[in-house]
């Protein structure tokens, strides 16, 4: 019955407007139906127990998903046939603030101390800012081995050409960087394939969806080769100037920390290296979670309404999904036909 009504909820997905991203699990995780609502907690984790979400986009990447030949040969240029033991990722759009570095090479350094590395630890860098990567390198050549993928090195030496093709469009390079687009392939295995640790950094939005694939793919490479099969841990580098005003620039549902964006969210911290899920919540299903105005609006266009301490309120929920209920009418165009 498991199985029947796991299939039937991954089938129905396709039924509503707006389940392409996280949102979409909510559509199930909260469904009136209680056959659904079981099979989609059973895939993607109880609502409210965010310690105990299964990692179920990245056991799904695992199986479906590989690099091609030309990707892989790429990472293993730049990892120098060893997998890195940290991922440090860094989303700068083309900024680089000293407290975002600053930040994110403490992170590492917690990073280090969480997974009791010892030796030189081996810790891989990807930005979509080039020149970022090479400036951070050379704050943690002091007490790490550092990689990363140089993409003009590595086409230099298989005597790739870089067509008009490989050059990043005008209105995409700041979101990319100058990097070719199959650049970011390279740097998504390559980061992939931590044995311990991916840090996410942002300048602006921190626990980019680029990221969280990132770190779930990772985790679940590593699922079965750690003697306690759990030794991986994703977390989010947040530096000062995003804690001013609470994270309130984590916009978009699809960002591990936009749930604390809103009020109730704590201003004015110093740097944060923070745990992070590796399927966070779409919605505001825990206690003190935090959304901005304009997400509150939001949820109650979806029937959901929030009390000042952040929890949903179920029956107004309930009540919402019955008032959108289809009801089928039918009427006769034509009188019944009498021989």
């Amino acid at each position: 019955m498991e199985r029947s009504n796991n299939l039937v909820l991954l089938l129905h997905g396709v039924r509503f407007d707006g389940t392409t991203d996280a949102v979409g699990i909510q559509f199930f995780l909260k469904n009136v139906h209680p056959e659904m609502k079981t099979a989609a907690s059973t895939i993607f984790g109880s609502l409210g127990m965010l310690h105990a979400r299964p990692n179920t986009f990245g056991e799904l990447m695992r199986v479906i998903i590989s690099p091609s030949q030309v990707v892989q040969k790429a990472v293993q240029w730049a990892s120098k046939g060893f997998s890195p033991d940290i991922v440090l990722h860094m989303r700068m759009m083309a900024n680089r603030p000293v407290r975002a570095r600053t930040a994110a090479v403490g992170c590492i350094q917690k990073a280090i101390q969480i997974s009791g590395l010892k030796g030189t630890p081996r810790v891989a860098l990807i930005s979509d800012t080039p020149s970022f990567v090479k400036e951070m390198k050379q704050e943690i050549s002091e007490f790490a081995e550092v990689t990363y993928f140089d993409y003009k090195s590595f086409a230099k030496s298989f005597d790739l050409e870089m067509n008009g093709k490989d050059k990043p469009l005008d209105f995409r390079s700041r979101d990319w960087g100058s990097a070719p687009r199959w650049a970011a392939f390279v740097d998504f295995f390559l980061a992939s394939s931590a044995r311990h640790t991916v840090i996410t950094g942002a300048h602006r939005r921190v626990g980019t969806t680029y990221a969280q694939l990132i770190a779930a793919l990772a985790a679940a490479n590593r699922h079965g080769h750690e003697p306690s099969g759990a030794n991986f841990t994703f977390l989010s580098s947040i530096h000062s100037n995003l804690l001013v005003d609470g994270l309130s620039t984590q916009a978009g549902w699809g960002h591990a920390w936009s749930r604390y964006a809103g009020p109730l969210s704590c201003p004015r911290q110093a740097h944060q290296c923070a745990p992070t899920p590796l399927l966070p919540h779409a919605w505001w299903d825990g206690r003190w979670r935090s959304p901005t105005g304009r997400d509150v609006r939001r949820l109650l266009g979806y029937g959901v309404s929030l009390s000042d301490t952040g929890e949903v309120d179920e029956e107004r929920l309930a009540s919402h999904c019955r008032s959108r209920e289809d009801h089928v009418k039918r009427f006769h165009l034509l009188p019944p036909y009498k021989s």
